[in-house]
Formats: C-alpha cells, structure tokens, sequence
C-alpha cells in the first residue's frame, strides 16, 4: 500500500514470540484513534534492552507469524528490516531508514505498556523525540508512573506523546508461551498462529485437545466420527490402566484415521511427499497405506511426537516388539465401544486383564478375517504373532 507524504504512519516493533490478539487489538485502537493510514509491524532480530529466552522461536518463524496474524489487516505491513539489517535491532536505526523511505510521512512509534518510563534508556532516544511522535499503548489511568514518564519526556525533551487508552486484552507473549506448554493460550492467538505454532512445535506446544478433535473431524468422513471418538476414550482408559501417558494416547486416537477417507492416488502422493515405501499388499489393500500417511501427517500438520507417530503407523497391522503405546491403540481402534463382532466382549475383558494376550488374539482374529476374505495378510501383522507368541511363552 503506498502511502502519501501527508499519512500518517505507525510503527510497532518487538520480538512478536509469539505475536498474539493484544498486539493486533492494540494496534487497530491506535490506527483508529490516531487516524493511521498504515501499520508497520516490525520484528526484532536481536533486541536491545532483553536477552531473548532459550525457546524463542527463529525470526523468520516470528516474522511469518506475524504476516499470519495481520492476514488481510488493509493497513498493514510486515517489514523484515531489522531481520535483514542484522546486529542489535536500534528503533532509531528503522525509523532512519524509514523516513528515507517516506520523507515526509507522520512517523507515530506504538510504544507497549512499560516503555515510557525506559524510554531515557534508548538508543538515540532525544532523536527520537524529534523525529516520531510517541503513542503507548497502555491505559493512561495506570497508576500514575506513565503519565509521570509522559510529563517528563514532553518537558525535557519536547516529545509529542499520546495515550491509545488501551483497553483490548492484556496478555504477555511470556504467559501465552506458559500456557502453551499446558495446552492453552490458543484463545489469545490468531487461528493461523496458532496452526503454525503447532506444527512447527514451537515453544513446546502441546496442542489443545478440542482444536485437534476439531482438526481431525474435519478430515474424516462423517460416519467415521463416531468410531474415532469411541477410540479415543477406550485408549485413554487403556492408557490409565496400563499407565501409560494419557494424553499421547488421546493425540494417536484423535489423529489415527486422518487419511481414511483418502483413495489409493491420494495415498501415494502422500508416500511421495514424505517418501514412505509402500509393498505389494500395501497397493492391493489401500486401507493399509492410511496408518502410514496418517502418521505422516500427523507429525507434520500437528507436530506430533515420534512415539505417537509410530502408535498411528502400527495400528492397523501391527509389528513384532511394539511398545505400550502402540498396543494401546491398536487395541483401542480394535475394541472400542462401536465395535460389534463375535468375541469382541472376550477381548475388551482381556485387553484390561492381560494387554500382551490381548494383542496375540486381536492379531489372531484379525489374520483370520483376512484370511477368510481370501486376501493376503501384511508380514507386520505376522511378524507381531509370531514375537507375541515367543514372548508369552518365554
């Protein structure tokens, strides 16, 4: 968007990790207030008053974040200048380059809740004084401290100074990567943010269970909901009974048919992408391919762990020496409550008495169903009765 040599125009800049619904609340309020033509939000590469935490995510990730976030704001623009630039990320460096690029547009920098009273601490702050006029963010009825700072920065320094009287959601980027980590703090992010944390496993998320429930049935088809559901509570009782994480359990079950509803065209481009070998049972029966593309996904989209990856990839036939997790599902897909099938009562009761039993007859029953169906059972899925059986006999 070009801007007119008259327009005003705001800055606001920060570390953005991750940039969340108060910058963007914030920054509308002050646009309108003070009659902004155009918003430039700026990322820092390395800020100069705070080391960055250890989590911090990259500043490209931060400046794509941020691009998500402002989505189709008509104002707005995402600037990597100071990303680009490189060293200490100065204000007063970016407003220089700026005004050289609109020599005569109406500089306002959006300053958050605390920074008048550090202003003075600033790199070349009297020159900032003189070139950009100041509007904080925060409410002017703070208790006093800003409006001091306010004072005094207009008395010593003839600075221009407005208040935006903030009163969108104040929230920290530092309580949002807090929650994040307790699968929360989505509510205070935009949706695409949100997705990309996700799936870039930034911050330590863990994905909230509702968001990929959410996620996960808009990928099935409609009958099949209700089967996925089923599994995801008879995992979580497995998981309780066997001790084994819950909330993995949930995540596999949730995300365990992803790719169901895919034909066998769909399944491969998915193997090509993500490189998976598939064998000739595989391409006979393309209901097999969906444990493959469906873990695939599932690490990929939802940032999923390797062990619940590999829970989603072996529950559908099975492997010798399969761990506590990916019995669980395999046994949850199996028994769940909507399952109806003669000896299904036997194994739900075995499945919480004797969990190794269990898979050697589920494994069993499931090779001679194939077998009945006059098609050829996967090598996996003998593989895993044959260590079943060694094991319990040992």
């Amino acid at each position: 968007m070009d801007v007119s040599d008259t327009e005003k125009i705001g800055i606001l800049g920060g570390t953005f990790n991750p940039v969340h619904i108060g910058h963007i609340g914030a920054s509308k309020l002050a646009a309108e207030r003070l009659g902004l033509k155009k918003l430039i939000f700026i990322p820092n590469l390395t800020p100069p008053h705070k080391e960055l935490p250890e989590e911090t995510a990259p500043a490209e990730m931060r400046l794509e974040m941020l691009r998500l976030a402002v989505g189709d704001m008509e104002e707005a623009e995402v600037s990597d200048i100071e990303i680009k630039r490189g060293g200490v990320s100065y204000t007063a460096d970016t407003v220089e380059l700026l005004k050289k690029r609109y020599p005569d547009a109406e500089f306002w920098l959006l300053l958050g809740n605390d920074m008048l009273s550090s202003f003075e601490q600033w790199y070349r702050f009297e020159w900032l004084c003189e070139n950009v006029s100041l509007c904080a963010l925060s409410r002017y009825n703070d208790g006093g401290e800003q409006k001091a700072a306010a004072d005094r920065l207009r008395e010593k320094y003839g600075a221009r100074i407005e208040f935006a009287g903030n009163d969108t959601t104040e929230i920290s980027s530092t309580d949002i990567r807090e929650m994040l980590k307790k699968r929360g703090g989505r509510r205070f992010l935009m949706p695409g943010v949100y997705d990309y944390i996700v799936k870039n496993r930034l911050y330590g998320v863990k994905p909230e269970f509702d968001w990929l429930r959410a996620k996960a049935m808009e990928m099935l088809e409609p009958k099949r909901i209700s089967h996925v559901m089923g599994c995801e509570s008879e995992a979580v009782a497995l998981a309780e009974r066997w001790h084994a994480d819950k909330d993995d359990a949930r995540c596999a079950a949730i995300l365990h048919d992803i790719t169901k509803k895919l034909d066998l065209n769909e399944q491969l481009i998915i193997c090509r992408k993500y490189g998976i070998m598939t064998d000739a049972v595989e391409m006979r029966e393309v209901k097999l391919l969906h444990s493959k593309t469906g873990a695939a996904l599932a690490g990929d989209i939802f940032g999923m762990p390797e062990a619940v990856c590999d829970a989603i990839r072996w529950h559908t036939t099975g492997k010798a020496d399969m761990s506590l997790l990916e019995k669980i599902i395999y046994l949850a897909d199996y028994i769940e409550p909507g399952r109806e099938f003669d000896g299904v009562g036997a194994l739900r009761e075995l499945a919480y008495r004797d969990l190794d039993a269990a898979m050697l007859l589920g494994l069993e029953m499931s090779e001679a169903e194939i077998r009945e169906r006059g098609k050829a059972v996967h090598r996996n899925t003998l593989s895993a009765i044959e260590y079943l059986k060694r094991s319990i006999k040992a």
